[in-house]
């Protein structure tokens, strides 16, 4: 089984990747859970809420891992619960970080914030290009210092796809 995982910054097009890679490659798609979670709690989020929007992104991903597909796109990982949690409260729950340490992830696809317009859906809250910079390169940082495999994507939407499938074509060879 091979797993791709799309994260950065809000508003960059991985779930409307995620959705494309599925349609060209097959496999399973895990989606974002903290959108189900927001979905159903309307009101807003809490430091009290990352342990449970997280075991729920774990659930979802564990599922998807137990039928064993050739290959696993995850639209989002505990990467992204711990930055946003950091980002929003100041803080995040210890045993995020090493539960995602402890799982393996074959490609990561951070999508850079540049060159796309952001796009308000009534859950995003960083339409500033500054703060969502600051995201991007917080995950770059994360992935680099622990040394994961990672495929920066960036342009405009076309760009972004054929970098996209590019990626993912060139993991499912190896």
């Amino acid at each position: 089984m091979k797993v791709v995982v799309l994260t950065g910054p809000e508003s960059t097009g991985k779930s409307w990747l995620a959705a494309g890679l599925q349609q060209q490659f097959g496999g399973v798609r895990v989606d974002e859970y903290v959108r189900w979670f927001i979905e159903q709690n309307p009101r807003d989020t809490f430091l009290a809420d990352i342990p449970e929007i997280a075991r729920g992104q774990l659930q979802w991903e564990d599922q998807a891992r137990a039928q064993k597909p050739a290959l696993l796109i995850l639209d989002t990982h505990l990467l992204s619960n711990m930055l946003w949690s950091q980002t929003l409260f100041g803080a995040c729950p210890a045993w995020l970080e090493p539960e995602l340490l402890a799982r393996r992830y074959d490609l990561h696809l951070l999508l850079s914030p540049e060159h796309i317009d952001w796009t308000d859906d009534g859950q995003r809250c960083q339409p500033d290009l500054e703060q969502r910079l600051a995201f991007f390169n917080a995950t770059r940082a994360w992935l680099e210092q622990h040394q994961q495999s990672v495929q920066i994507i960036q342009g405009n939407w076309a760009e972004r796809q054929t970098q996209a499938f590019a990626a993912v074509a060139q993991l499912l060879c190896e």
